[in-house]
């Protein structure tokens, strides 16, 4: 199995696992079983779903997939706030900028791999 401990979007999708697994608890009873359930397990299957990419031979689309996954969370993100899951907007804010973070880096990796497998052929 491939290495992805050294991964940035990894350690920013486990920060945003561990993150949501300690702001849950103070979602009110309702929310903490809806929509804070949600947010655990969406976070927790984007981070187990990078370790999967890693180790793929052809990650195209599996990034594609991980990319529709972190939209997900966003919009389960946005939902909290709207409902006013949160206790602070400081933990929206947070929460939004990290989700935002990790997308980009699954942006990133997905432009990179698409570059990598389509090389430009020169004719000379």
């Amino acid at each position: 199995m491939a290495r992805y401990e050294h991964l940035p979007i990894y350690k920013s999708a486990l920060d945003l696992s561990i993150y949501f697994e300690n702001i849950v608890r103070n979602f009110s009873r309702y929310n903490k079983y809806t929509i804070g359930t949600e947010l655990r397990n969406k976070s927790r299957q984007i981070l187990c779903f990078i370790i999967k990419i890693n180790s793929l031979e052809d990650k195209k689309s599996a990034l594609k997939e991980l990319i529709l996954l972190i939209e997900e969370l966003k919009i389960i993100i946005r939902l909290s706030k709207e409902s006013k899951a949160f206790y602070n907007i400081n933990s929206y804010a947070y929460s939004s900028k990290l989700a935002l973070d990790i997308s980009k880096q699954a942006q990133a990796w997905y432009n990179h791999e698409s570059k990598q497998n389509n090389p430009i052929y020169t004719h000379q």
